[in-house]
């Protein structure tokens, strides 16, 4: 958004919003929750987790945490506008990939959202997708991603590669283009 040497933007995965912190910062603290993003020095406003919120899975096993995000939203609502990266000032041209069984965070509608506001502003962006892809695209060459001992990502291996051989092309046409 800054910086005129960028004309194409990849975010995989993506939010729609400054998150905090999870976990410890370079202090080594985890609490209080601070920005993960700064400009000049300055931490950005920043969206805030909700503490109150408790995981579905049993515990000692991989976690999906997308809850928590969306706990969060709907718990700090006031600071949604605040917090939102400002995507539709940026100059650069923009591709979204997403899954729609993201366990993560709720990627595909952040990306969805990402795209209304750079359409609301006559910017282009795309916007690549599949509902049965998780967090973790997979994109030609790489091998599957190993399961994790902490965490769900949702979405299956065969789902996050066919996101990524769709997404793969239209990634090196924007960045070549």
């Amino acid at each position: 958004m800054h910086d005129p040497r960028v004309d194409v933007v990849v975010p995989v995965s993506p939010t729609s919003r400054v998150w905090c912190n999870v976990g410890p910062g370079r202090d080594g603290r985890a609490r209080p929750y601070r920005s993960s993003w700064t400009w000049r020095g300055e931490p950005l406003p920043f969206m805030p987790m909700d503490d109150t919120w408790t995981p579905r899975e049993p515990h000692g096993g991989p976690v999906a945490v997308r809850g928590w995000y969306e706990r969060s939203e709907r718990t700090f609502a006031h600071l949604l506008a605040e917090t939102a990266i400002p995507v539709e000032r940026a100059e650069a041209d923009v591709l979204l990939v997403a899954g729609g069984d993201d366990a993560m965070w709720p990627s595909l509608p952040y990306a969805e959202e990402l795209a209304a506001r750079r359409r609301s502003s006559g910017s282009p962006v795309r916007l690549i997708s599949r509902d049965d892809a998780g967090h973790r695209t997979r994109f030609p060459g790489e091998s599957p991603a190993l399961p994790s001992a902490d965490h769900l990502y949702g979405g299956t291996p065969d789902a996050d590669a066919r996101l990524g051989r769709t997404a793969w092309p239209l990634i090196i046409e924007a960045l070549l283009g």
